[in-house]
């Protein structure tokens, strides 16, 4: 069995949705009251070692065999809420889109095409008994895509600085309606004011993401891994959230000056942090 250090990778942030267990059918509501009660507290270095673990074998496994019976677990209103990992449908959506982020040499090199095109076969396959499936949560690895900071506002950012040897933590967390209501918000100023183009197409596909869950879910935010790629003061000053919603603000009052200088700001803090992908 591999064994796998604690080295903090990737560095990476994640938008999750934590929902009631009333939302969950049976027998899988079963399964998320019986693991809420049994306090289980694993976090996401937990799953990232867990897959690190997969990739040392010869071949590496793409994508976990079984699918991941552990989630998130927060209480929302003396409600519990659960965020199901998923790790196994979220590793096949990641193939999907990993050609676009290496050179074939290294793709090859770290998942052979043998090994890629079975984890494709065997995904179509699921897709076909699961047609309506999403993941609980979404990742972007070295930044934190401007269209989720739409959903949050400035006073529910959440920092609590490294201590005793714990990382660590940057999230804003918001319930579900509030998230759907900045969201269509924002959408209709930007298609008041700008082209149609990446900015708007984020936050439309947010937005479908968002309806597939129960009206009194959780969202949340969280930095993840990129809390280790920014210094303390970078994640002090950091009011990512507050640059969006002044930049929307500004749009929508017509000030398209003032529009940009927010945009300015958050593109230029963003800019640094991915700049350190290809740093050596």
């Amino acid at each position: 069995m591999a064994v796998v250090s604690s080295v903090i990778v990737p560095y990476a942030s994640y938008l999750r949705v934590y929902e009631p267990l009333a939302a969950f059918p049976e027998p899988e509501r079963a399964h998320w009251v019986r693991y809420a009660e049994s306090g289980r507290t694993p976090g996401a270095q937990d799953e990232l070692r867990r897959a690190l673990a997969d990739l040392v074998p010869t071949p590496p496994v793409a994508v976990p065999v079984h699918e991941s019976a552990d989630a998130f677990v927060a209480e929302v209103d003396g409600v519990v809420c659960v965020c199901p990992w998923r790790t196994r449908l979220r590793g096949w959506q990641a193939l999907e889109v990993l050609a676009d982020q290496f050179p074939a040499a290294v793709l090859d090199a770290l998942l052979p095409p043998v090994v890629r095109r079975q984890a494709a076969a065997d995904y179509e396959r699921w897709r076909e008994e699961n047609p309506d499936a999403r993941p609980w949560i979404l990742t972007a690895v070295w930044h934190v895509p401007v269209s989720w900071f739409t959903v949050f506002s400035d006073e529910e950012r959440e920092y609590v600085p490294a201590e005793s040897g714990a990382a660590p933590v940057l999230r804003y967390r918001t319930p579900m309606v509030q998230a759907r209501r900045r969201l269509a918000r924002a959408l209709r100023t930007l298609r008041d004011h700008i082209d149609e183009g990446p900015l708007t197409e984020g936050l439309v596909e947010v937005g479908r993401w968002l309806e597939e869950f129960h009206p009194r879910s959780l969202v949340e935010l969280d930095y993840g891994g990129l809390v280790h790629a920014l210094s303390r003061e970078r994640l002090e000053e950091d009011r990512s959230a507050a640059d969006v919603a002044e930049g929307i603000a500004a749009l929508r009052a017509g000030d398209g000056a003032g529009a940009a200088r927010a945009y300015e700001r958050f593109t230029e803090r963003w800019r640094v942090v991915r700049e350190r992908r290809m740093a050596n």
